[in-house]
């Protein structure tokens, strides 16, 4: 008998067959070819269509158990929809095989051609996106690497120091201070030209000279190293302003957007003087600057500052006293936030105004004027917050631990295991 070749099969034909009783597999094929044989005219004779290899070789698989066999018929066909579906039902008239009774259930009938072109179409799509990652780079990924290797070459050495440094240093009236090479890279990258970078703990005396004639932004990694470098230029050099990067994050990773974020909030160096060391550091810091820029009248400026520094320690929020009452409230409100990174507000009467994720408390807190007195939260207080509970007009803020000194702020701040 002919054979249909698998590649030129267009429909499979599936069916169940149950047997009330033991029988072989060519007891089926016999039972199928006979007792359709005459059925369906001689066009469709399942005989002369497998000779014409219009029908393929008829697969039947059958096991017994308890006394019955079970199997599947797979009969594959080159014929049209029409036809395929004529030669599907007759299997059905198949009533017995051998001395038993039988069923035939035709379960569904295959289009190979739906197979073969989800098949195509799958593999279209890898070798498109192949294609796409692989062979054609996009036009402006091109112009990143074309823009980033330019800007790779205009890195230069300056000074006698031979720093790391953008083109744009002598021609620029406001510099930007990095830590090291990396860091100028990645400013060069998003366009940043009048970046110079330290290469060390130490101040280079370049940096020093520089600090002199041209207004100078300290940028530095948020983290313990970059708080230590930006106390060092401010005790050596003439600094402006200080910016930092994220918290936890470097300069030489972050992306543009937080690049323009950090320096556009960048303060002055009175007020990270006074966020670390308190009003009388910024008075004698500035006094300090003055005379290395020859300033005429240093000393009147300090004793004008200082009497303000006097005025406003003396009008300082620390007269909040925490009774044992409030205590046992805090600690109880402490507790029940433990774990969840939260913060939780409250009112002059201690009643819970509102609890937020820790992440969203500084926003909350820089959108309310009034209201919150109390904050407890399930974490550091560090000084952006410290900055937020002023403008909301907080006057307690109890944390798990502190990155302030308590010292620096009109707020009452303390550590939980201090209630």
């Amino acid at each position: 008998m002919g054979k249909i070749s698998p590649v030129s099969a267009k429909y499979i034909v599936h069916a169940d067959i149950t047997i009330d009783g033991v029988v072989d597999k060519p007891d089926v094929i016999g039972a199928i070819f006979g007792q359709t044989e005459g059925l369906l005219g001689p066009d469709l004779e399942l005989r002369e269509l497998q000779k014409s290899g219009r029908i393929g070789r008829i697969e039947v698989n059958v096991e017994t158990k308890a006394g019955k066999t079970l199997g599947t018929i797979t009969i594959p066909s080159s014929l049209d929809k029409a036809e395929t579906a004529i030669i599907a039902a007759a299997l059905e008239i198949i009533q017995r095989i051998g001395p038993c009774n039988a069923k035939v259930k035709v379960t569904s009938i295959e289009d190979v051609r739906v197979s073969k072109r989800r098949y195509v179409i799958d593999r279209a799509k890898e070798l498109l996106k192949k294609m796409l990652e692989e062979v054609i780079p996009d036009s402006q990924d091109l112009s990143d690497e074309v823009a980033y290797s330019v800007r790779m070459m205009e890195i230069q050495t300056y000074g006698k120091d031979k720093l790391p440094a953008g083109p744009a240093i002598d021609d620029s009236d406001e510099i930007i201070v990095v830590e090291g090479r990396a860091d100028v890279l990645n400013l060069l990258k998003h366009g940043f030209k009048n970046a110079i970078a330290i290469n060390g703990t130490s101040v280079p005396k370049t940096i020093i000279d520089l600090s002199r004639r041209k207004t100078v932004t300290v940028f530095t990694d948020g983290d313990r190293g970059g708080n230590l470098i930006i106390r060092e230029l401010l005790n050596v050099a003439d600094i402006d302003f200080v910016a930092q990067a994220p918290d936890g994050k470097e300069v030489e990773e972050i992306t543009k957007k937080e690049i323009h974020k950090a320096l556009r909030s960048r303060i002055t160096r009175e007020q990270y003087l006074m966020d670390i060391g308190g009003k009388d550091h910024v008075a004698a810091s500035n006094s300090d600057k003055l005379q290395r820029k020859g300033s005429s009248y240093g000393g009147r400026l300090y004793n004008q500052r200082n009497n303000r520094t006097s005025n406003s320690r003396n009008n300082s929020n620390k007269s909040v006293k925490l009774t044992d009452e409030v205590k046992k409230k805090l600690r109880d409100i402490s507790e029940n936030l433990l774990g969840t990174r939260g913060a939780c507000m409250l009112d002059s009467n201690l009643k819970i105004l509102g609890k937020v994720p820790l992440t969203e408390l500084k926003a909350t807190l820089n959108s309310i004027h009034s209201g919150v007195y109390a904050v407890v939260v399930d974490g550091d207080i560090d000084r952006d917050l410290v900055r937020a509970a002023e403008k909301g007009r907080v006057e307690i803020l109890v944390g798990s631990d502190l990155k302030v000194r308590p010292t620096d702020s009109r707020i009452l701040i303390k550590k939980m295991t201090e209630i």
